[in-house]
């Protein structure tokens, strides 16, 4: 076997003829997935930028779907939506944890602090409670 580049090679087994080798710049799958597909993450943070007309007091504003999302979630925990409070504050505990200058600019005085600190508790207590309490049929 020579080392020249214009010499020919031995053909055989991972040694394909220089004729059926692949040319600089064409894929050896052409029908694969095809460049600028978008995975599963990109796709929901394209979907949730999207932007939506909503009215709020009478006035159409323009808003993305992200915050129309936020802003629901939060209007059921305000009407008491039990679920929707578990969510809004599990969220926020975690966004929040360990970060008291950006906890502070949601909630802005300590007492407002304190309460979310006992809703959780209360959270906590009554799931606990579910699950050790026995459920009695009648």
């Amino acid at each position: 076997m020579s080392t020249r580049r214009d010499a020919p090679y031995d053909v055989g087994f991972g040694k394909p003829p220089a004729a059926n080798k692949f040319k600089p710049g064409h894929s050896g799958n052409p029908k694969g997935r095809p460049k600028g597909t978008l995975n599963l993450a990109t796709t929901i943070q394209k979907a949730l930028r999207e932007r939506i007309t909503v009215v709020e007091n009478g006035k159409r504003r323009l808003i993305s779907k992200f915050e129309a999302l936020i802003t629901q979630l939060v209007n059921r925990a305000v009407k008491g939506d039990a679920r929707a409070i578990q969510l809004l504050l599990s969220v926020l505990t975690r966004l929040f944890s360990g970060d008291a200058a950006s906890a502070s600019s949601i909630a802005a005085s300590g007492d407002e602090q304190k309460v979310i600190a006992g809703i959780l508790e209360r959270l906590d207590r009554s799931q606990a409670d579910a699950i050790t309490s026995p459920k009695i049929k009648k």
